[in-house]
């Protein structure tokens, strides 16, 4: 049996966004191919300009010429730097399978099973987004687009660690003295950069042992045996 998780309305509509991201811009849902083509250039092209240097470079104009349109094109499509970069999150979740990615935690048979799903799940994605990730995370509290775009990733965080962690409780498999709240709280805490960056970098971990040591700090810490049933 799939376990449930019951999520209040903030929630649902963040997994909603998670999975199917549709933010609103100049062109409503583009109706054809070119105009569909034009918007995953200009957002590839946001990406890349992050990627490679930095949030402080990213501009309407440099986005046109990294896309090879006009700034009127860019406009076209979004209204402003801020609406190009809330369209951000939703563009690299589809182009890394963010979805895909999670479906196997949602989907778990029991709590255990998606504690290990998660892992995989951390150890499999975030290495692909790190780049993004600290380009944002250098500016996030001097530029407000910046602060946006990580309170989005944030939250969208959250609702996967809670999922979890609730998951376990309602099983009765949530080791004490964690609660819900500050299972959450741990799990979201994990989910950083600077540790991914260190392992997998400076300690030369390969994402296969990241895994696995994931897999076990999280059953070690998380997981009440004294519960299972």
């Amino acid at each position: 049996m799939k376990y449930t998780v019951r999520v209040d309305d903030k929630v649902h509509t963040l997994i909603t966004f998670v999975q199917g991201v549709r933010m609103s811009k100049t062109i409503d849902d583009p109706r054809n191919a070119r105009s569909q083509r034009t918007r995953e250039a200009l957002l590839a092209a946001t990406r890349a300009i992050l990627e490679a240097d930095g949030f402080e470079a990213l501009t309407m104009t440099a986005v046109a010429e990294r896309a090879g349109v006009t700034r009127r094109a860019v406009y076209l499509h979004f209204n402003s730097r801020s609406e190009l970069v809330s369209a951000l999150f939703g563009y690299i979740a589809e182009q890394e399978g963010l979805a895909e990615s999670v479906a196997s935690v949602q989907h778990a048979p029991d709590a255990v099973s998606a504690l290990r799903a998660w892992a995989r799940h951390l150890a499999g994605y975030h290495p692909r987004v790190m780049l993004v990730d600290r380009a944002i995370q250098r500016v996030e509290h001097a530029d407000a687009d910046a602060a946006r775009h990580r309170e989005t990733v944030n939250e969208a965080q959250l609702v996967g660690c809670r999922r979890v962690a609730e998951s376990l409780a309602a099983e009765g498999r949530l080791a004490p003295p964690w609660t819900v709240a500050t299972a959450t709280d741990m799990l979201w805490g994990l989910i950083a950069t600077d540790l991914f960056e260190r392992l997998l970098t400076g300690r030369e971990w390969s994402r296969q042992q990241l895994e696995e040591r994931l897999l076990v700090l999280f059953e070690a810490t998380f997981v009440s045996h004294d519960g299972a049933r």
